[in-house]
């Protein structure tokens, strides 16, 4: 597993006066195009080459659009990298998806080493998301093989008058939980399999104040733990159940946890079409966002309880395999009609959730790729949100927003919930063609005690990129979710 190193970087007051490369923004339209340089560097140019940035940069084609990178030829040696952000006044959203694209844009260029961002970071939350954005954009999972690529490190400094140190360590802490678990998410699955995530999930918390169990197949089959055994049941690759706590001194509540992560979906019996099964590694995207956000909420030092629930499993085809129509006794006694194997997810979430439920949390919050409907739905970008109280939902999209993360409501009701009606068990894990991540939102909530708050976050759409990159966002695993979840807990705090 490729360990997670950081950049270097630091804010300084002004832009150095040795630096390879200087990072700045591009703001207007096509008529009327400012860029925002720091004033040395836009003197030396008009020195050297008789004419401004703006008009040079206008002969190479570069425009504002956000995200939109350009490199302008430089002075002595030094390159500018000139990035869209659109508007003059942008939103914390907006730099940090140019922080990211300019990034990624320096990765891989020769004789690089010292690199300034000059993008506008002179508030708290610009700051925060200037530094997410640089560190997340840098990212590139790298290749598995016999001969390792060696990239230079770099060392960033990012210009600001805000002279915080911690939100520079806090968006440095956040970050690095959202690369962790693009990493996991990236992991081929004969490399992340349950026992082996389990013990990437203990390494990591290792040295925090989390206490970690992790439950075998014995624990599960004795503990009752049907979701987990009859999902993971057609591997040898047996299923886990990782449990975090996380418990500060004078915690000003209690947040649960629940990810799915399904370290390879074939579909089990209802077999997946070969194309659709290439990307199934990230089935796991949301115990891996789970995993890791508890890991930076306790790292922050956020006063606020935490208990996770990381359920894992391989879901494969074979002898031992459950079936379709099979009844299944989920953590605590209610039982389920399984209606198709390719909806495992929710069936160890349903484990999860159930146990989480004794905890009595203030709040409990599932995170997965469940359903190709919210796909449908949303595209691939923003993911879904559901919890059956206003209040709640309120509480998990405005986290969405203050991390730069979108979101959406999706409903679900009594509708939803009509087609999980069984004859032959409790209820059924899924059913009806309409709705279908409405309808497995209901499936969730049935086994959270009523009493317990309770949202889902659906990540299908966002929690793998197969398209471009795209701002803070690579190519692959992107670690959504992970930047929710801290906010959330933060907003739990007292």
């Amino acid at each position: 597993m490729n360990p997670i190193t950081l950049p270097a970087l630091t804010r300084v007051k002004a832009a150095p006066a040795k630096t390879d490369v200087v990072i700045a923004a591009l703001t207007g339209d096509t008529d009327s195009t400012v860029a925002h340089v720091p004033a040395s560097v836009g003197k030396g140019y008009e020195r050297k080459f008789g004419q401004s940035i703006e008009e040079m940069a206008a002969t190479l084609g570069a425009k504002p659009k956000l995200g939109q990178v350009t490199v302008v030829p430089g002075l002595n040696r030094q390159r500018l990298v000139l990035v869209g952000l659109g508007s003059a006044d942008p939103s914390p959203r907006s730099v940090r998806k140019a922080a990211g694209a300019a990034a990624r844009a320096v990765v891989g260029m020769k004789e690089v080493r010292t690199v300034t961002v000059a993008l506008p970071a002179d508030e708290p939350e610009l700051l925060r998301a200037v530094v997410e954005g640089t560190l997340l954009g840098h990212y590139a999972y790298a290749p598995v093989t016999a001969e390792p690529e060696d990239q230079p490190a770099l060392d960033f400094s990012v210009v600001s008058t805000v002279a915080d140190k911690e939100i520079v360590e806090q968006a440095r802490i956040v970050a690095q939980a959202q690369l962790v678990a693009r990493e996991w998410v990236n992991l081929p699955p004969n490399l992340l399999y349950p026992e082996s995530f389990a013990g990437a999930a203990e390494d990591l918390l290792k040295g925090r104040k989390v206490k970690v169990e992790v439950l075998d197949e014995g624990d599960l089959v004795s503990g009752g733990f049907g979701g987990h055994m009859a999902v993971g049941g057609g591997s040898s690759q047996l299923p886990r159940l990782v449990r975090m706590s996380y418990a500060p001194p004078r915690a000003s509540a209690h947040l649960v946890l629940v990810g799915k992560g399904i370290t390879f979906d074939s579909g089990g019996l209802n077999l997946k079409p070969g194309e659709s099964m290439s990307t199934m590694r990230s089935d796991m995207a949301g115990a891996a966002a789970v995993i890791a956000a508890t890991n930076a909420i306790a790292e922050l030092g956020l006063k606020v309880r935490v208990t996770a629930y990381g359920c894992l499993a391989e879901n494969l085809p074979s002898d031992t395999a459950f079936r379709p129509s099979d009844v299944l006794t989920i953590y605590g006694g209610k039982t389920v009609e399984n209606y198709n194997t390719d909806a495992e997810g929710r069936l160890v979430l349903a484990d999860g959730l159930a146990r989480g439920s004794e905890d009595q949390p203030d709040l409990i919050v599932d995170v997965a790729t469940l359903t190709g409907a919210a796909m449908v739905a949303l595209g691939t970008q923003i993911f879904g949100v559901f919890s059956d109280s206003d209040e709640v939902a309120e509480r998990v999209l405005g986290a969405a927003e203050s991390a730069g993360e979108e979101a959406w409501r999706l409903p679900m009701g009594e509708w939803s919930a009509k087609a999980l009606e069984s004859k032959v068990a409790d209820l059924k894990s899924g059913g009806g063609r309409w709705g279908g991540a409405s309808i497995a939102a209901s499936f969730l909530r049935s086994f959270v005690d009523e009493k317990i708050d309770w949202a889902h976050l659906d990540i299908a759409p966002a929690g793998f990129n197969e398209g471009s990159a795209d701002g803070e966002i690579p190519v692959g695993g992107t670690g959504v979710a992970v930047r929710t979840l801290v906010e959330i807990a933060r907003s739990m705090q007292a």
